[in-house]
């Protein structure tokens, strides 16, 4: 039978991330309200999110009949600056 001795000398050094949870995928959640227009919405999905035009579209109908679309998912800190973006074009958005 082999023998395994093991040196109490030896470390090993684990790294832990700190952040856990941080880097967890995230939804941009732009909500529906009475005040902006379609276009706008749209426009303002292509600018922020880099959305192409089908795709603006698609989310503005959702987001209209739905109340609310998930309009990108991300980390959390890439979601922020386009949810400021969404914020500053006067329309309600959140990252959930």
């Amino acid at each position: 039978m082999l023998k395994m001795e093991f040196s109490p000398e030896i470390e090993e050094l684990v790294e832990v991330e700190s952040d856990l949870g941080q880097d967890d995928a995230k939804d941009l959640i732009v909500h529906n309200d009475d005040f902006n227009t379609f276009d706008h919405v749209i426009n303002t999905l292509i600018k922020v999110c880099k959305h192409d035009v089908h795709q603006a579209e698609q989310c503005t109908y959702i987001i209209h009949y739905k109340g609310k679309c998930a309009v990108k998912k991300g980390a959390y800190k890439e979601l922020k600056p386009m949810k400021e973006g969404i914020n500053d074009a006067g329309i309600s958005a959140t990252i959930e």
